[in-house]
């Protein structure tokens, strides 16, 4: 049986002014079959940077209309990482974190409690790429970010 899942590309970046400070996020998605595109950016006047990455990779998934084989290139190692080693011993511990023999709440909790949600629809890689290092599709969604948090400069 042929699988009509739609393949895209993803890319996507958060910025900030400070850390905490404004903040910008933003995606391209890329559907491969049409080479159709969709580019979206926004921000909020006080967040941090992970925060950014986060909600980037969040907006670009939820733009999705049906489920999708998503390839996601992120030069955000904390969004990588929590994607793919982090979030499940997370949950196994009820959406905390090992702080030396202790538990701790996960930062951004609320943000990886979304994108676990969309991780559910969505079949998704995650491919790092290096942040400012000529990657068009990164350097633009960088520009898009930084454009988004600038408002609030």
């Amino acid at each position: 049986m042929p699988d009509f899942t739609p393949n895209v590309h993803l890319f996507t970046d958060g910025a900030c002014s400070g850390n905490p400070g404004p903040g910008g996020w933003a995606f391209i998605l890329r559907h491969l079959k049409t080479g159709a595109e969709k580019e979206q950016s926004g921000g909020d006047e006080t967040t941090t940077n992970n925060r950014m990455e986060l909600l980037a990779v969040i907006r670009g998934l939820e733009a999705l209309t049906r489920p999708c084989k998503v390839e996601l290139f992120t030069d955000s190692v904390y969004v990588g990482q929590g994607m793919s080693q982090w979030m499940p011993k997370w949950k196994a511990n009820g959406w905390k974190r090992r702080d030396g023999k202790k538990l701790v709440e996960v930062k951004n909790e609320e943000y990886w409690r979304s994108l676990d949600q969309l991780l559910q629809t969505h079949e998704v890689k995650y491919t790092r790429v290096a942040g400012h290092s000529g990657h068009p599709e990164n350097d633009r969604c960088d520009e898009l970010a930084v454009e988004a948090y600038q408002q609030f400069l």
